[in-house]
């Protein structure tokens, strides 16, 4: 999944680089955070300051952060390589 191309339109309606909200939602566990941020800072790497609100029965929480992105495929490897992590059910 990782290598997926994607028709995405970001590029029609953003001019790079821009500031990018992500919203990660997963297994409510300590460690998400950790390792959304940990791909991030591989691929955007930047000061990140992550607000996580768990659910109503706490199973899952959600990571909401804004990324500085450079172009159409940057938001694509962000979605991608998040959305491998093994915890991580959803990124919006």
């Amino acid at each position: 999944m990782a290598n997926q191309v994607q028709n995405t339109k970001f590029d029609e309606y953003l001019e790079f680089p821009c500031s990018f909200t992500f919203k990660i939602m997963g297994l409510a566990k300590v460690e998400l955070t950790e390792q959304v941020l940990t791909v991030l800072q591989r691929i955007a790497p930047g000061d990140y300051a992550p607000k996580v609100k768990p659910s109503s029965k706490g199973t899952y929480e959600s990571v909401t952060l804004v990324a500085i992105v450079t172009s159409k495929e940057h938001i694509e490897l962000i979605y991608n390589e998040i959305g491998a992590l093994e915890d991580v059910r959803h990124v919006l």
